[in-house]
């Protein structure tokens, strides 16, 4: 070999002939070795880096080394600029590394060390590379036998950051306990069971998941209810969900012994999942044992350890955290759900007109505010309607909703005076009866004169206009009858204005969240819920209001919706 600083820096590489030299020379090694040209591509093998790597030399020679054999522990193929060969290539200096992995012609994982040195062959810079190994081949995502923890002290670190961020971006129960399985497998292990308690300490087996060829299977047929937890059970499982303690386990702990139902359920799992090793911790959350986390190995060589149990209970502990926060908003949203089904009226029946409603929640965590709509007969047989929205967006909005919606139907049934009026009264009530900061309504009645026609009075404090759209599918607002917003100046009389309701038409009345967003103005709100609902006036009344909602409701809108639409009839 010459001197590398008097080589040729030329494109091109050695003869064929030089390379074979090369290659018979290396056969006197007892380790693996490979040449690699300026690009590294593989120019040559030994038999010993065939056998190793378990592909022949034609399938060898002329590959990117680093896109066929370099992988990390997870049989992950590395970024380019992570790699340390091709670094030694460039700067040519004679580089030693360990603790890295080849991948073998079977997918297997090789891990290896090796020695880089730069050479001249016929005057081309060329890469010697050395390699030896350890007996032992395994698959993506284990290590070699006996060879020390599977995850480094920074890979442990950086798993438990990663599953803090991931577990506490959501609010979902199986969200949560979803991404938890992908974090673990096959990182950690090649089995993941998730076992959780209900509110009534009964057991259910939420999650039972494979990871297989770089794919998570759900095994339903393993999961679902599972046997109650004996109190005197010193088995792995039964201590977990009781939070006694953390264990190791293999199919040994449950031969020879005399087994409660939870424990053969947990027997019949290591039998068809093949485990041979598992961790079993409690998820404990902040409160009280929440279930227990089940780690399995099946295809991995090595068996859990108490390093890897103390890795995984702080993994459950951050799911733990998790699903507490999950539960407390899904429990803070069946109350709000619950509240909020009690607050909105049904629809009274009204002879030959159509009418239906709904609502939609806001995004935020309570899911009720102060929106709502109402509908009620009227002692002189005509028809309320109301669509009123409360300032603010939580339980005192809606309670305060509530107040103005009982005294509202209070005053419309007990006093037969013009819509103006009636809200008159509400406003001053309201003042010293009501805590309300402020709030917006339209107050409106429909009834049928004697001449024939539906007519409609309304007045309107401070809301967004009903929408009216003929048969024809021409629309317009209804802008009269504009008055302050409650709360605004009580002494003020109100205005009232009149329509007639053409025959076939559709009356819409809603609250804001369906034309404000902080993306969009109001006035292109209003423009699109005209465009959007006269094309849809055609349908029937009840797809015809779940359409517009869906279609005309602003993008990014984080408010909730009261929708109330009304249809007379073609003939009066």
């Amino acid at each position: 070999m010459a001197d590398p600083e008097a080589a040729d820096t030329g494109g091109g590489e050695p003869s064929s002939e030089a390379l074979s030299r090369m290659v018979a020379a290396l056969e006197a090694v007892d380790v693996g070795a490979h040449l690699l040209d300026g690009r590294g591509a593989i120019l040559g093998a030994n038999r010993r880096a065939e056998r190793l790597l378990g592909r022949s030399a034609p399938e060898l020679i002329g590959r990117d080394a680093h896109d066929l054999l370099h992988r990390n522990r997870h049989g992950e193929t590395i970024p380019r600029a992570q790699c340390r060969l091709r670094k030694a290539i460039l700067s040519g200096a004679p580089t030693q590394v360990s603790g890295e992995w080849s991948e073998r012609g079977d997918g297997s994982l090789l891990p290896v060390s090796w020695l880089a040195t730069p050479c001249v062959l016929e005057g081309h810079k060329v890469t010697l590379v050395l390699f030896h190994t350890v007996d032992v081949a395994v698959r993506p995502g284990s290590r070699p036998g006996g060879a020390g923890p599977s995850l480094t002290e920074l890979e442990r670190l950086a798993l438990l950051a990663e599953t803090t961020t991931q577990l506490t971006s959501t609010l979902e129960v199986n969200e949560a306990l979803d991404r938890l399985i992908h974090l673990v497998l096959p990182r950690l292990a090649d089995w993941v069971v998730v076992d959780l308690l209900t509110e009534r300490d009964e057991v259910w087996r939420f999650a039972v998941a494979h990871a297989e060829n770089g794919t998570v299977l759900r095994r339903e047929d393993l999961e679902g209810p599972m046997p109650p937890v004996p109190e005197e059970s010193l088995m792995p499982l039964a201590r977990a969900l009781r939070g006694a303690a953390s264990a190791l386990a293999g199919p040994e702990t449950y031969r020879g012994r005399q087994l409660s139902a939870i424990s053969e359920e947990q027997r019949r799992l290591f039998e068809v999942a093949g485990l041979h090793s598992a961790a079993i911790v409690p998820i404990r959350g902040p409160r009280q044992v929440m279930g227990a986390l089940t780690l399995g190995r099946s295809e991995q060589p090595d068996p859990f350890t108490a390093a890897d149990v103390a890795l995984v209970e702080d993994v459950s502990r951050r799911a733990a955290l998790a699903l507490e926060n999950a539960r407390l908003y899904q429990g803070q949203r069946r109350v709000a759900e619950t509240m909020q089904r009690h607050l909105l009226p049904q629809m009274p029946y009204v002879p030959e007109l159509e009418m239906t409603v709904r609502y939609a929640p806001a995004s935020d965590a309570s899911q009720v505010g102060g929106d709502w709509y109402d509908a009620f007969p009227l002692a002189d047989g005509a028809t309320a309607l109301v669509v009123g929205d409360v300032v603010g967006h939580d339980l005192d909005a809606a309670a305060g909703m509530a107040q103005l919606r009982n005294m509202l139907r209070a005053y419309a049934w007990s006093q037969q005076k013009p819509p103006s009026k009636i809200v008159e009264w509400l406003d001053e009530a309201a003042q010293h009866i009501a805590e309300i900061p402020m709030a917006t309504l339209i107050f409106a009645r429909v009834e049928l004169p004697e001449e024939g026609g539906y007519l409609l009075t309304w007045t309107n404090a401070g809301h967004p206009p009903p929408l009216l759209i003929n048969r024809d599918g021409t629309a317009h607002y209804l802008d009269q009858g504009h008055g302050v917003l409650l709360s605004a100046a009580p002494e003020q009389p109100r205005p009232d204005a009149t329509a007639v309701l053409p025959p076939g038409s559709t009356l819409l009345l809603y609250t804001d969240g369906l034309i404000e967003s902080p993306d969009s103005s109001i006035d292109e709100g209003l423009r699109r819920l005209r465009e959007e609902a006269t094309s849809l006036s055609h349908r029937p009344l009840d797809p015809f209001t779940d359409a517009v909602l869906d279609r005309a409701r602003a993008p990014g809108s984080e408010d909730d919706v009261a929708l109330l639409t009304l249809r007379v009839p073609d003939q009066p």
